[in-house]
Order: structure tokens, then sequence, then C-alpha cells
């Protein structure tokens, strides 16, 4: 993906470390969600589907559908008490918006017709410092719902191969192979077979392959259905079933 700080060519499943999306971003994005740091063209958000996750994140079975979840109040504003229960902020005390309010007034845009859908890089957390590149998505809905006792912001975002700023998810991503897989199923994976490609034990520009594709019978939400290859064994194999 080409950026004013570098070039580089992700993919969805692809497995980066932390400081690859600093790279890639040219910042270093420490809150989950970003609305256009930078002056950038598109948003960012970082997600997680862990079962530990503070934030309800979910994705589809077939990884073109997440429905994010808007993030508390900052814990400056809490007085000491817990953010989880207190409703979550559309703008802050001191009037402006917060994430949440940028997303949502992005989102009333859209749906009035006003300006085009917000346009989004999602990363998924798989354990401390690595991720997964989940794919370019666009902000098409964004509502307000009960939980726990407390209102929190929802947002429905959709797989696109639309360019954004200079980078255009590549069509095969979009693929019934290529589902995105569920975060704990990631994390079951990435440790079992030690952060490494099971062909040839490299650690760099790893993938999370199916063992039997989609289109075959295959499955995302099973482990043994999945494995790790470098971006290398992962070409070679093309489709072919356990290859």
């Amino acid at each position: 993906m080409p950026t004013s700080e570098s070039s580089y060519d992700e993919s969805v499943n692809e497995i980066i470390p932390y400081r690859k999306i600093e790279e890639i971003e040219g910042f270093r994005p420490e809150r989950g969600m970003n609305f256009k740091i930078k002056d950038k063209n598109y948003s960012i958000v970082l997600m997680s589907v862990a079962k530990n996750a503070p934030y309800k994140d979910k994705i589809s079975e077939d990884g073109k559908e997440i429905i994010y979840e808007g993030h508390n109040l900052n814990k400056r504003y809490c007085k000491n008490k817990d953010p989880n229960t207190f409703d979550q902020p559309i703008a802050s005390p001191n009037g402006k918006l917060t994430e949440n309010g940028k997303f949502m007034k992005a989102s009333h845009f859209f749906k009035d017709g006003l300006k085009d859908p917000e346009k989004i890089r999602v990363y998924q957390k798989i354990k401390p410092g690595m991720w997964t590149f989940n794919g370019v998505f666009k902000l098409v809905d964004g509502w307000e719902e009960k939980s726990g006792g407390r209102m929190v912001f929802k947002f429905k975002l959709l797989l696109t191969d639309e360019k954004v700023d200079g980078y255009q998810i590549n069509k095969d991503n979009l693929k019934e192979d290529n589902r995105i897989i569920p975060g704990e199923v990631q994390i079951e994976v990435f440790n079992r077979d030690k952060g490494k490609c099971v062909k040839c034990g490299s650690t760099d520009h790893l993938h999370y392959d199916h063992i039997i594709p989609f289109s075959k019978g295959g499955t995302s939400k099973d482990a043994k259905n999945i494995r790790l290859y470098c971006r290398r064994h992962n070409l070679e194999k093309s489709d072919k079933i356990g290859k």
C-alpha cells in the first residue's frame, strides 16, 4: 500500500506487527477510532473480537461486514469511576465531538445522501503487538443501543474494493475463499504454529491460510482448517487443497 512515508503491499489475513501499522500510516494510532487523522482521506479503526476485548466488535462469517462498538468516555472525565458505567459520549465535556461523534456525523451524512460513505482501514488485534489487516471498509450506518445498563454506539462497516489513498484492495480478497478469520481462531492458530510458516519456519509476511478453501467446503471457524503460511508458500499454494 503506497503512502507518503512508505510502500507496503497489504492483503487480507496478513499478520503484521504494530510497528508496521505505524510505518504504513505514518503515525502511531494509539486510539481505537481515528477519524481522518493527519488530514488523510480515510479513517482507521483498531478492533478485537477476542473474548476479553474491551468492546463488543463483531465480524460477519463472510468477513464482509463489521459491527464496530463506539468508545468510552475518557477516564480523565470519569471522576475515578469505571468508564463502563457511563453512556458512551458523542461529545466531550468541553463540547468537542468525540470520535464517536465524528463517526456518527459521517454516517448521517451518508444516509442523508449528502456525502459518500467514509472509507476506513481496519486492523484487528490477534495478540499484543500482532495484528491482521482486515481490508478497507465503508461506514454505512451508526446508531445507539442499550448494553449493560448504558447507551453505546454501534457502527456498520461494509468491505469495499474502492480505491483509498493510492490503495485498492485486491479483488481476489473479496472471493469466497478468503474470508476473514474469527479473532479467537487467529489467536489459537498463531500460538499453535508458534508464529511461523508451517512449511519453512519463516516469521516474515505471514498469512492465515485455509487448508480447504471455502469454495470446497472449508471453514474459517475451525482452527484445524487454518495454518500459518509465509507469502511465498501462500502464493504457491493457489487454491490446491492441502498443498
